[in-house]
């Protein structure tokens, strides 16, 4: 998703009967309000001919960054309450643009534009989602052995939507909770929260968290979970076979103020890089593959990179770390915050200085559940 391409996001609105001109009245708004956010182009809202209570809003953005910056911020937050009483569901679709063909005079009618991605990611067909938020230090003992010890949700949504993975880890008083998903993601995440298990969960952490949030509150509710939000902005799965004995880890980037969109495009451009030089390697028979599926997720300066290795984490530092040589480890170095006074310098060059980097950043895990037939 990184890339320059442009970012077509697709938006799947049901609205209350007899809410329609609300809504029109709230897009309406909210389209002047977008409309001078950097990095947007246009948008579109259009109504179903067979089902008139389903709206579509599209809309362009120059690339993911821009776009990915504004949806997770308070403005965006605030933008869009007034169409919270109007709309009964949603559903957000977010796709780079990979050819266009424009309509044109002449023999031929239409003519083919250059492709603005050069070539298509290769999928596994999962959607990935996490969410992120911290604990009361003191407490990250007793958050990780109720996160550990609850039982495992219905895998299955309904006959198009299941659960395939949840991986959760902690570093200091932060939680990440990663989830892979075939099919609905929205769906699937409704099922989860339903679970009594789940909800239980839910409960007993909510004394240890830093910030109070109220889940019998819809409005409170949906406003946590979007601030705890972490996106996808980029992931790759250089074998969607998905071979056995892999190592899964996440990491957690010490990023400096406002350098978190550089070090999620510079995580991706690496892995990218990382994955193409081993599959050359392996169609000569002389490689392997180090990663076989990576993940980066980012809000502001919030980055965690999941990846799933072939190898120890260890035993290849540099592509471990997400950079492939000197240039890319000092410009990483550039973007990360040491962490003050005290703290050992980030040495991303040597071997000694990106062991002890993995050390740091790599995430403890604390549960990984999968279902039966993944």
């Amino acid at each position: 998703m990184l890339t320059d391409a442009r970012l077509r996001v697709v938006l799947l609105v049901s609205v209350h009967a007899g809410a329609e001109e609300r809504f029109l009245h709230a897009y309406e708004q909210l389209s002047q309000q977008v409309a001078a956010v950097p990095g947007h182009i246009s948008d579109q809202l259009c109504q179903s001919i067979e089902n008139p209570s389903q709206w579509l809003i599209t809309s362009e953005w120059e690339s993911a960054p821009p776009f990915l910056s504004w949806v997770e911020s308070p403005a965006h937050r605030e933008m869009v309450k007034p169409l919270h009483g109007c709309v009964e569901d949603t559903r957000s679709l977010r796709f780079s643009v990979l050819r266009e063909t424009f309509s044109g005079k002449g023999a031929s009618g239409r003519r083919a534009a250059p492709p603005v991605q050069l070539a298509p990611r290769v999928g596994d067909g999962l959607v990935r989602h996490a969410l992120t938020f911290t604990v009361k230090p003191g407490s990250e003992g007793s958050v990780a052995k109720i996160l550990a010890d609850y039982a495992a949700p219905e895998a299955r949504v309904d006959e198009h939507t299941r659960l395939c993975r949840t991986s959760l880890f902690m570093s200091g008083n932060r939680v990440v909770r990663a989830v892979e998903v075939k099919g609905d993601l929205v769906a699937a995440l409704r099922h989860v929260a339903r679970q009594p298990e789940v909800r239980a969960v839910e409960e007993a952490i909510n004394p240890h968290l830093e910030e109070d949030r109220d889940l019998d509150n819809p409005e409170a509710a949906r406003a946590f979970f979007m601030r705890a939000a972490l996106p996808v902005v980029h992931h790759l799965t250089a074998d969607p076979g998905r071979p056995p004995n892999l190592h899964r880890h996440m990491l957690l980037y010490p990023v400096k103020t406002g350098c978190g969109p550089a070090v999620a495009s510079l995580l991706a451009r690496q892995d990218d890089l990382a994955v193409s030089k081993a599959k050359s390697s392996m169609a000569s028979g002389k490689g392997r593959h180090t990663i076989v599926s990576s993940t980066v997720f980012q809000r502001e300066d919030i980055v965690v990179r999941m990846v799933d290795m072939g190898v120890p984490l260890d035993s290849e530092p540099a592509v471990a770390a997400g950079v492939s040589g000197p240039r890319a480890a000092a410009v990483l170095t550039r973007l990360l915050d040491a962490g003050g006074p005290g703290k050992k310098k980030i040495d991303l060059v040597g071997e000694a200085g990106l062991r002890r980097f993995l050390d740091d950043c790599d995430m403890a895990q604390v549960t990984d559940r999968r279902a039966a037939d993944y």
